[in-house]
């Protein structure tokens, strides 16, 4: 297979484009950090510019100068953060200074409640309307319901008769609400105020202008070979704070534009103003059908005028655009934080892209919210088993992203994040499909900068760098198994964005855990892309991808032409699977009873309950892999290339090891991948007519690859001697007095004075070293009294980077669990002298406000350390 003999002679591409934050250092600096990030095995940088004192003036264009430089001669890329100000849409401030009118436009719902009635009534609406540029755009009265639901039978146009500020209206009998539409710019969140408006072309345009062209302008030549593009960072509509603006269940203003009323009215039979009050107050269906086309619409604006905008002038100068929203507990799906729709949000970027900062994603988190950065917590159901399929699938489904998913990783945990946990999130994305990587961040501030830490190398504190490239090759080889070929799953869940829209939903992540930890494969497709899919052979087919179902979680109502094609699916043998109940109206509100009358009774409908999704699908062949037992932790991905299969496999669980039997149905050739050493060795065990059964057994942490169907030259697998069953081996534990001695990064190698121990111990306590950050270095003798045909070290507990050296030899690194060394060659009879290295993080001598949220792990070697010997 073409790709493992890439990655096994070291031609992989590179897949990673690190943050290198700019502040207007002097140039060598920034040239010294270029080859820092260059010497962990990283070929790209993408340039950001938020904390620089002068972006797109002459110090920017200095540093760019540079950076471009130093990024020639090592034949390096660049990638651009595309604006002055966190998040995109600033347009370094020309907006709010130049074109006023341009920035972010909203629709306020002003209400006020009376009792009636009373003949020659009048209403005080002008402070509807208190600021500057403030437009009444209509006035609505309707008969209240309760306190959050008017009667919509009764809703009525009053605007004739407003004057001055008043409505002069006879109010009739009962309790009855005025809602008073202002078009204003004021009312959304703080952070993005004087941002441009993303749904208005001409908006974008000026970002466009400001940034993408000036850098053009400087740097023509460079396009398309050392500038590889541009980077949007959760640009979004801003209309609140916060991830909950989900339509019509929070109270916030809208997004809007000039044109709306006009925009809507093919949407709603030609009637809007009068139905505008519904965005915000409920009344039942009608409520749902309104705010279905309202997002309908400004969703498609977001996605036409400004990715897609950016997106056109990227590739008509030769580069690409990528990027990632804010997809934080749900938001995008909803208004606020999110732009209404992931996948049409990103659909005009060259990859799909997504992002996990502030301990989003944590082992063992999984289960529902947690307390964490965030006062309402982390929806760790949905970073666990949404998030990274929503992006990877994106990846899969648009043509024009090649299958690429980007993630910006690591970013905002604290100093106590360590390469163990970098691995942990690095594995959770590739077996999810996510293989290009943003790693946040490299910071040339003097140390320790305070801004979102960790930051790699950290002017030379950074004791785990020099370990860095291990994690960054691990992370290329891997990412370039798994690119340029296809994904295989068997299931396509419906993304629910529609669906929250239109009424009661389920959020796709429900039946997504369900697959996930009963190991069927999927992919989260929307409603836009199951419309135009086709149906060969009862499977569904979308790029790529074939899906032998389509799982519907529940969804009071979907749009029509969804409902349509799954009926035309059905009847072409396609399986749906409908969570928890089948939709009961089309989210436009009319038209899909027969339709829905077909889905409901039509032999290829499944009704199924989100605890019994999995089992049922299992029953009916929708599965590809069979484990021995349940393993909820168990995480597998299957990457074909066009001569070879590659599964990954992870164990997710933050503490416990699993074995088990996994029947593949491939046979032929088996080669197990170790990515972390590039090593290759054929399995000669477990291959039978019907497929492959593995014994595998992973620790927590552990990642294991197994290449399939390819035949490849015995001068690429290792001759090293695989690991082997050891239960009839001997073990012994090596104890006794441990020299141990101590080595800042910056002291390294060079270590203090030594001290015994008589037993491991953490060395993080307060009567040892509670604050002290570096190398702990362990030394003891040991006899072997015979040797042995195979023996491995395992360290036990080790937090957390560990080198071992044994009689002046080194047996590897290991950043993360299993701490497990061949060391069959470097033992010679009678006395052997160990060396052990174990490096800790920043956090114990920083002890950052971010790290609170990290459990605080011990310092250094814990043990026990075992050698196990076979005879």
């Amino acid at each position: 297979m073409k790709k493992i003999e890439d990655v096994l002679a070291g031609r992989q591409d590179n897949y990673i484009l690190p943050f290198f934050w700019q502040h207007g250092e002097d140039e060598s600096t920034l040239r010294d950090y270029m080859e820092k990030m260059q010497s962990t095995g990283i070929q790209a940088v993408c340039v950001e510019s938020r904390p620089h004192p002068d972006f797109v003036g002459d110090k920017w264009w200095r540093d760019m100068d540079i950076i471009l430089d130093e990024a020639r001669k090592r034949s390096m890329k660049v990638w651009i953060l595309d604006d002055s100000h966190f998040p995109t849409g600033y347009a370094v401030g020309k907006i709010k200074s130049d074109f006023p009118h341009l920035q972010k436009s909203f629709l306020k719902t002003h209400q006020q409640d009376f009792a009636g009635p009373l003949k020659h009534a009048s209403f005080l609406v002008k402070w509807a309307a208190p600021h500057p540029g403030d437009r009444i755009i209509g006035v609505i009265a309707a008969k209240k319901q309760n306190m959050d639901e008017v009667d919509t039978d009764t809703l009525i146009d009053i605007s004739q008769y407003l004057h001055d500020g008043k409505v002069y209206w006879d109010l009739p009998e009962g309790e009855w609400r005025i809602f008073t539409l202002v078009q204003t710019f004021y009312g959304g969140e703080k952070e993005t105020e004087g941002y441009l408006n993303p749904i208005v072309p001409e908006a974008t345009q000026v970002l466009i202008d400001t940034v993408y062209e000036a850098h053009w302008q400087h740097y023509e030549a460079d396009f398309g070979s050392t500038i590889a593009g541009f980077f949007s960072d959760e640009p979004r509509f801003g209309n609140m704070h916060g991830a909950f603006g989900s339509i019509g269940r929070f109270d916030m203003v809208l997004p809007w534009r000039d044109d709306m009323l006009d925009l809507l009215k093919p949407l709603l039979s030609g009637e809007v103003l009068r139905l505008l009050p519904l965005l915000s107050v409920d009344g039942g269906a009608q409520a749902h059908n309104v705010r279905y086309a309202y997002m309908n619409l400004v969703s498609q604006l977001y996605a036409d005028h400004f990715t897609g905008k950016l997106g056109g002038w990227c590739r008509s100068h030769g580069v690409e655009y990528i990027g990632h929203l804010i997809e934080d507990n749900n938001a995008h799906a909803r208004l606020g934080y999110g732009t209404g729709h992931f996948y049409r949000g990103l659909w005009e970027q060259d990859m799909s892209g997504i992002d996990v900062v502030l301990h989003q994603i944590m082992p063992g988190m999984d289960r529902g919210t947690f307390k964490s950065f965030t006062s309402k917590g982390w929806d760790g159901e949905f970073f666990h088993y949404g998030l990274a399929k929503m992006g990877a699938s994106l990846g899969h489904i648009d043509p024009k992203k090649k299958g690429r998913t980007m993630c910006e990783v690591y970013g905002a945990y604290g100093w106590g994040e360590g390469l163990k946990l970098m691995k942990w999130i690095t594995d959770h994305m590739l077996v999810r499909g996510v293989n290009y990587f943003v790693p946040h961040a490299f910071s040339p501030k003097p140390f320790p900068d305070p801004d979102c830490p960790p930051h790699f190398y950290a002017d030379g504190k950074d004791p785990q760098f020099r370990y860095m490239h291990i994690l960054m090759q691990y992370m290329n080889r891997m990412s370039h198994l798994l690119t340029d070929g296809i994904h295989i799953a068997q299931a396509a869940i419906l993304y629910h964005a529609e669906a929250e829209w239109s009424g009661d939903y389920m959020l796709f992540q429900k039946p997504a855990r369900e697959l996930t930890q009963h190991q069927i494969e999927f992919d989260i497709v929307p409603a836009d892309t199951l419309v135009d899919a086709i149906v060969t052979d009862g499977q569904l087919v979308v790029n790529s991808e074939r899906f032998a179902c389509v799982v519907i979680p529940y969804a009071e109502a979907l749009p029509y032409s969804l409902l349509t094609a799954l009926g035309d699916g059905l009847d072409q043998g396609l399986r749906v699977f409908f969570v928890g109940g089948f939709p009961e109206r089309s989210s436009e509100g009319s038209g899909a009873e027969t339709v829905l009358d077909k889905i409901r009774q039509h032999k290829n409908s499944r009704l199924v309950s989100l605890e019994t999704i999995a089992e049922k699908l299992r029953d009916e062949g929708i599965y590809e892999i069979n484990v021995s037992d349940h393993q909820p932790y168990l995480r597998y991905y299957h990457y074909q290339q066009a001569d070879g299969d590659v599964f990954m496999f992870f164990n997710e669980h933050p503490y416990e090891s699993m074995t088990s039997s996994i029947d593949i149905p491939l046979s032929g050739n088996v080669y197990e991948y170790d990515a972390l050493a590039n090593q290759l060795v054929q399995l000669d065990s477990g291959v039978h007519p019907a497929g492959t059964t593995l014994s595998l057994t992973l620790s927590a942490y552990e990642s294991k690859v197994f290449i399939f169907n390819s035949r490849l030259d015995e001068k690429l697998v290792s001759m090293s001697t695989p690991k082997t069953n050891l239960s009839d081996a001997t073990t012994m534990i090596i104890e006794g007095k441990w020299k141990v001695s101590l080595a800042s990064a910056e002291q390294y190698p060079h270590f203090g004075e030594q001290i015994e121990l008589k037993e491991l111990v953490n060395l993080a306590t307060p009567d040892l070293y509670p604050e002290f950050v570096g190398t702990v270095r362990y030394q003891i003798d040991f006899e072997v009294t015979a040797m042995p045909k195979q023996a491995r070290l395992a360290l036990g507990q080790a937090y957390e980077v560990a080198e071992v050296w044994i009689n002046g030899h080194s047996v590897g690194s290991r950043i993360c669990p299993p701490y497990d060394f061949d060391v069959t060659k470097a033992l010679v009879p009678g006395i052997n002298t160990l060396v052990i290295e174990v490096t800790n993080t920043l956090v114990k001598e920083q002890a950052d406000f971010l790290s609170q949220y990290l459990l605080q792990e011990p310092t250094g070697l814990i043990g026990p350390v075992q050698l196990t010997m076979q005879p």
